[in-house]
């Protein structure tokens, strides 16, 4: 029986990492996007300079809309069920980044092609809001008490995952075009593709279990009319503890992921190809990282290694820009990797945390709650925050110090998270 239960949870884990990382490719594709192409396509009627800082602008749309997705999505979760709303989130996450893809440009529609691109993004980011929550708990909900950081570990895996696939994919394209027909047509691509993905997220979500901690909720008839107003009124300091302790990760995160690919490519000169693959390679390091120190972090302690994250966070945002300033593909590729580790040790236990911080009748509500303001007042902002910053300046030590203090910040937070039950 203990056999049939770890088989179980093994297969539940690797199908959530399969859907969160397709659900991953389809929100990097677009920040790869943002980055490279949409100035130009989506907002040529003002400067290189201005139309950057309205590309990454509808970047972050999608993060502001996280915390509604989480809001709106975590109560659904909570009285309906993990598996249901994992469903729903996947079509709108895959129609909206499909419509990204055939949606016409600023010449061919006008204002419409802004204006549809935000709304498309601001669907992205609603979707995924509502959807991390609820494949953490079924990861979560589905593992054995002692190894819940290692297969709560598998969904954080879609993070990397969704890194390397949405680069690839960039890079394949980006490669085999010229770089005219690249920002005429080919960027669409990886966009369009996802329509091919969405089936293979259907199967794989359609076919796992429901969590039994959910289903004993249910047979216990205790779930929460109000979910949402449940946890803040009971748990609101936890929620906003845990948020704040994902705030310097979620920045450098993104500085990483979106900033650095355009800051390396239009500031240091690097070829676009070479700037993707710096991020691949780091992307596996920070896959590996992930499962290192959740394996780890169920025998010592998930809130002690996700407070060892933060506490290198503060030293790899210190370095992280003047190594890459060096213009050394050595010193950057390193740099990226040394972020992406530390990232990794957070990362890796975060699922865990995160949802046994929550009661069961209200913890889809909470996790997500979680993750979703941590990222809205993080990640959000921190690509647009980094072109203005940079412009303003012309250095990038403002950005280094933004960064440190977020990461300070977080630390000094993750000490007063109580241990999770």
């Amino acid at each position: 029986m203990i056999a049939k239960s770890s088989s179980l949870a093994r297969r539940v884990a690797v199908a959530s990492a399969i859907g969160t990382t397709i659900e991953w490719y389809d929100f990097f594709i677009y920040g790869t996007a943002a980055a490279v192409v949409f100035a130009p396509q989506f907002f040529p009627q003002v400067s290189p300079f201005a139309g950057t800082l309205a590309s990454f602008a509808t970047f972050a749309v999608g993060f502001i809309a996280r915390p509604l997705g989480g809001v709106v999505v975590g109560p659904f979760g909570d009285r309906i069920g993990r598996k249901s709303t994992l469903v729903w989130c996947l079509f709108l996450m895959g129609l909206s980044t499909f419509g990204i893809g055939v949606l016409p440009n600023y010449a061919s529609i006008g204002l419409w092609a802004p204006l549809l691109l935000v709304s498309f993004r601001f669907i992205q980011g609603f979707a995924l809001g509502g959807e991390w929550g609820g494949a953490v708990l079924m990861s979560v909900e589905h593992a054995p008490e002692s190894r819940r950081g290692l297969f709560g570990s598998f969904v954080a895996l879609g993070l990397p995952a969704g890194i390397i696939l949405s680069n690839l994919v960039f890079l394949v394209v980006s490669s085999a075009v010229t770089p005219d027909q690249f920002a005429r047509w080919a960027w669409r691509i990886p966009f369009v593709a996802s329509a091919v993905l969405v089936a293979v997220r259907l199967f794989v979500r359609l076919n796992l279990a429901e969590s039994p901690v959910f289903a004993e909720v249910q047979r216990a008839q205790s779930q929460k009319r109000k979910p949402v107003v449940d946890v803040l009124r009971t748990h609101g300091r936890t929620v906003f503890l845990a948020a704040a302790s994902y705030l310097g990760i979620s920045a450098t995160g993104y500085l990483v992921i979106v900033y650095f690919v355009s800051y390396a490519t239009r500031i240091l000169g690097f070829p676009l190809g070479s700037t993707l693959a710096l991020l691949q390679v780091a992307a596996i390091v920070f896959a590996a990282s992930i499962v290192y120190f959740a394996n780890n972090a169920d025998r010592i302690g998930k809130l002690r290694v996700m407070r060892w994250g933060c506490a290198g966070l503060i030293l790899a945002s210190l370095l992280f820009f003047p190594l890459i300033d060096t213009k050394s593909l050595g010193l950057a590729a390193l740099s990226l990797c040394f972020m992406l580790l530390v990232q990794g040790s957070y990362i890796g236990p975060q699922a865990a945390v995160f949802a046994e911080a929550f009661p069961a009748s209200v913890r889809y509500s909470g996790a997500s709650l979680s993750i979703t303001m941590g990222t809205i007042f993080g990640g959000a902002i921190a690509p647009l925050l980094a072109t203005a910053l940079y412009g303003a300046t012309g250095n990038s030590w403002p950005i280094t110090m933004y960064a440190v203090v977020l990461s300070a910040i977080s630390w000094m937070c993750s000490l007063h998270l109580k241990d999770s039950e």
